[in-house]
């Protein structure tokens, strides 16, 4: 009797290591193309609490299923600020974070949103936003979130959070403030359905204003 139970466990195990194995063949670092850099190093004296420690070195490859892809490359993009004071709404996912003059979308000062509407349901890894790199910045109350309706009443989940003081009404957040760098913001979505992807901003430590110069969605 204990012969079989050991020989079931160990075919248990051995088909667990074969899932396993399989598992991890079937996974891709996402294809994010990283603009240039427009400048070396991350700051370290900016007096902002909770902030996030420069990583020090890129930022390791995020893997995901095989053929995972920005899904939202030219989908359309609606806003709290329907007319920005510079640039479109359409350069947010547009395919280019590049820095310099014209790639970027400048919105009104205090909370403002921004809603990328998929199309259809998707399963969403990852999600990466670049808000403004050409300097070095910090925006505040960056909450992200995904749903399936447009008016974020159906199956809404947070994904990131760094309100720590929920001066925005949308809940207390845990996540940590972090400087604008040509990698932009990974967010890991782990795989979740959704249609919608609304992105909040309160400002930055520069000015009152909201920017967006790209927000890629990957997934399938």
């Amino acid at each position: 009797m204990k012969t079989k139970i050991f020989k079931a466990a160990a075919i248990f195990l051995l088909l667990g290591g074969f899932q396993f194995i399989s598992a991890q063949n079937d996974l891709a670092p996402i294809p994010i193309k990283l603009p240039k850099a427009m400048f070396v190093g991350t700051p370290t004296n900016l007096a902002i609490s909770n902030l996030e420690k420069p990583l020090g070195k890129p930022r390791p490859p995020f893997m995901a299923p095989k053929g995972v892809k920005n899904i939202a490359l030219g989908k359309p993009v609606t806003s709290s600020d329907m007319y920005p004071i510079i640039g479109d709404l359409k350069f947010i996912t547009d395919g280019k974070a590049e820095a310099e003059e014209g790639y970027f979308v400048e919105l009104g000062p205090m909370k403002q949103w921004v809603i990328l509407d998929l199309q259809k349901p998707a399963n969403i890894y990852a999600i990466v936003v670049w808000h403004y790199h050409k300097q070095p910045r910090v925006y505040y109350d960056v909450i992200v979130q995904i749903a399936d309706d447009a008016k974020f009443t159906k199956n809404v989940r947070t994904l990131f959070n760094n309100d720590n003081d929920n001066s925005s009404g949308m809940g207390t957040g845990k996540d940590k403030n972090y400087v604008e760098t040509a990698e932009g913001k990974l967010i890991d979505a782990k795989g979740q359905s959704a249609r919608f992807v609304r992105l909040f901003s309160k400002g930055n430590n520069g000015d009152d204003l909201n920017h967006y110069i790209e927000v890629e969605v990957y997934g399938k």
